[in-house]
């Protein structure tokens, strides 16, 4: 683990605060569909809370220009006072930090919560720029970061506001992502298994390029397993295809055996006449795919051999599913993975994004080691980069 100052470091009590959460949740119509990411904010909340901290949460809140009322974080502050037990004052305040504001931290008691509005709705936020990072500073007399999902991010809130408060710490939940991805890219036990899948090599080439000087096993599926069919002169249909990174995908299957690394791909693939819930499909192999077929999912041969691959795996790492898992027909070679996972006896990684909202949904999020709440964040992690707002907090 890199060495961060944790709010096990720090003392709180009577202190004001500012604790970056991750509250970026999907809502509908108002309504939280998901609140994994609340859930995982409140150790770090209550361990601050317990020790008299005075807390002033901040958060962003999908990609609003400014403020925007689709994008408030009302229905945050609601289910978090719930969860915590205890009101959460949310500060409906379009410039987030106003003298309103100021006012409200003055008259904070010790353990109280307070939640500002979407720091995005402050133009500055995204281009780090003084101003806000000044104005987040001055409520705040310690900063504690606990919002890996954004620590890719160079801004305001994760980043800026750093330079102006005199302490800076991770919170659990940075602490455990840090922890465990760092863990398994620099000091996996081994066997040490990637899983790749999603729609786009392109997205993956630097993970693939730093995986593959790591990893004994590296598993690729999903869509981005097509370009590599071509890279193997096979037709592939109608399936997803990036023509450019063919010589690319080449170059990995070369590097793969210069270094010795099994790389596995798919011998059978389910393919369908369009892609739709109910499309017309069938397998065939992987060499095999016709003109007018898209592939979808991986067939059931190699549902045997990617999970037999795992069987005595100590580490294994997926980001990405298998197929289209949102669509039964084309969900089995996720599911056959996540079934496998729960399983193992190894540290199970879910790497965000996709591959975490498929292993929940499928009912095996509870059998995973960890499952990390940043898509990006955990990629650019496994691409071996460091991330600045981890680097901004202080070290022990």
């Amino acid at each position: 683990m890199l060495n961060k100052k944790t709010v096990d470091d720090i003392n709180v009590k009577g202190k004001r605060v500012l604790v970056r959460c991750d509250f970026n949740v999907p809502l509908q119509e108002g309504k939280i569909t998901d609140e994994n990411r609340i859930v995982a904010a409140l150790p770090t909340l209550k361990k601050l809370i317990a020790d008299g901290g005075r807390l002033i949460l901040c958060s962003h809140l999908g990609k609003p220009k400014g403020p925007d009322p689709s994008a408030t974080l009302a229905p945050v502050a609601e289910r978090l006072s719930q969860h915590l037990g205890k009101p959460v004052k949310f500060m409906d305040d379009d410039a987030v930090v106003s003298d309103a504001v100021r006012a409200a931290v003055g008259a904070m008691a010790d353990g109280d919560v307070m939640l500002l509005q979407n720091t995005r709705f402050r133009k500055e936020e995204g281009k780090n720029e003084e101003a806000f990072s000044k104005d987040l500073a001055s409520i705040a007399d310690l900063y504690v970061n606990d919002a890996f999902g954004s620590a890719h991010r160079a801004h305001c809130s994760t980043v800026g506001v750093t330079n102006f408060v005199e302490t800076s710490a991770v919170g659990y939940l940075m602490e455990k992502e840090l922890k465990f991805l760092g863990n398994a890219v620099e000091n996996p036990v081994r066997p040490f298994v990637a899983i790749l899948g999603g729609a786009k090599v392109s997205d993956k080439i630097p993970v693939i390029n730093n995986l593959l000087g790591k990893v004994d096993k590296l598993i690729i599926g999903g869509g981005m397993a097509y370009t590599f069919f071509a890279a193997q002169g096979y037709g592939v249909g109608t399936s997803l295809l990036e023509e450019d990174r063919i010589e690319f995908a080449k170059e990995m299957i070369a590097k793969a055996k210069e270094k010795g690394v099994e790389l596995l791909l798919p011998i059978d693939t389910v393919v369908a006449k369009e892609f739709a819930r109910d499309a017309e499909h069938k397998t065939v192999p992987s060499s095999a795919i016709e003109p007018g077929w898209m592939g979808l999912d991986i067939g059931e041969k190699t549902r045997e051999l990617f999970t037999s691959a795992l069987s005595d795996a100590k580490t294994v790492i997926w980001n990405g599913p298998m197929g289209v898992f949102e669509f039964p027909n084309f969900a089995k070679g996720t599911l056959a993975l996540a079934q496998k996972l729960a399983d193992l006896n190894a540290t199970t990684i879910i790497g965000g994004g996709d591959s975490a909202a498929a292993v929940n949904q499928l009912g095996y999020g509870d059998k995973m080691t960890h499952i990390s709440t940043g898509g990006g964040a955990s990629l650019e992690f496994l691409e071996g980069k460091a991330l600045p707002g981890v680097v901004a907090v202080q070290d022990k």
